[in-house]
């Protein structure tokens, strides 16, 4: 791994939008190329390196249309607490974390990921329990009961649990042992991270690890994100060289203010002062994406409120959306050329 610019100044997706463009990425002052796996090649890698980019990669870690896993593994169908399988959000199904087979088929394709491409670190994408935060109106279910999920919690806990059907030991365990539950569920999320830390320092030592997340404070939706999405950061943070929180204001709901907000909350709350800096590093990715519209003032705001605080780094959300239009183009070069002098 290359020496990491101070900031970061990043871009999620494929660059062939840009070069289309005749827009290298040097000069729209980009120094970090972030790519959904499946559509990384060694071309774009090397071609990204010439033009002065870090390449990381993106990887659907809980995501159960990944290769139509689910669809093809119904075991691996998350459960709700009414002992059916949870209903799919908008556009995202999640995989049951405990289920052995989603977790050794994603950990085989994290590893050849690695072994096929020199990447600067890897980015797990979609780490929680199956629900839907995107959105103004999240989904925010309780899963998963199944078979495995049941076995692992009481042997990670040593409840008993009460109940002959699914929903009758479901219905226990959020009025008997709610907290156990909870506790556990984020442990099995900390472990997918652990595995996947180390699976990425034994192939690629220097490498980082990030992950993309929901950008929600512990009290936002009545504490959702530890409670349903399984995500405790602090107990995340060992395993986690970069958070990202997935700050795009027009897809939730919010004013581009809340990223300034945001920011100089997780900065306070979740970063630890070291002779390196702040650790672990805060790294936001903000909304380009013109769906609902986003303005090229907006992209403006959102990528200095992203730079804010004690972030080192900001990404944007996508390539695609500002090869598309040259005023965002003209706000991506002003901002970042800027920051890189100073």
């Amino acid at each position: 791994m290359n020496d990491i610019p101070s900031p970061v100044c990043g871009i999620f997706g494929h660059p062939g939008p840009l070069w289309k463009k005749d827009l290298r990425l040097s000069d729209l002052g980009i120094n970090a190329l972030f790519v959904d796996s499946p559509s990384l090649d060694g071309e774009t890698i090397e071609r990204a390196r010439d033009e002065g980019c870090l390449v990381f990669a993106e990887f659907a870690t809980l995501n159960g249309l990944y290769d139509d896993y689910v669809a093809e593994h119904p075991e691996a169908h998350p459960i709700g607490a009414d002992g059916q399988p949870a209903a799919p959000a908008t556009w995202f199904m999640g995989a049951c974390p405990t289920d052995p087979g989603f977790r050794a088929s994603r950990m085989k394709a994290l590893r050849s990921l690695l072994e096929t491409y020199d990447v600067d670190g890897v980015w797990m994408d979609y780490l929680h329990w199956h629900a839907q935060f995107e959105d103004p109106y999240p989904q925010l279910v309780k899963t998963c009961f199944n078979d495995s999920c049941l076995a692992a919690f009481t042997s990670w806990s040593d409840v008993d649990i009460e109940g002959e059907t699914t929903a009758q030991k479901a219905d226990w365990i959020l009025h008997h042992a709610p907290r156990q539950w909870e506790d556990w569920r984020v442990s099995v999320l900390v472990d997918w991270a652990r595995e996947i830390r180390e699976t990425v320092k034994q192939v690629r030592p220097r490498a980082l690890v990030g992950n993309y997340q929901a950008a929600w404070k512990e009290e936002d939706f009545w504490g959702a994100r530890r409670r349903c999405l399984g995500l405790d950061f602090d107990a995340l943070a060992p395993y986690v060289d970069v958070f990202s929180p997935m700050l795009y204001h027009g897809h939730s709901g919010m004013s581009p203010e809340y990223l300034k907000e945001y920011v100089e909350y997780f900065c306070e709350r979740h970063l630890i002062r070291t002779e390196a800096g702040r650790l672990p590093r805060l790294w936001p990715i903000v909304q380009a994406q013109a769906t609902p519209p986003v303005s090229a003032d907006e992209l403006a705001r959102v990528l200095e409120y992203g730079l804010g605080a004690d972030s080192s780094g900001v990404m944007i959300f996508t390539s695609a959306s500002v090869a598309d239009d040259p005023e965002k183009a003209e706000v991506v070069r002003n901002i970042y050329t800027g920051v890189a002098r100073g």
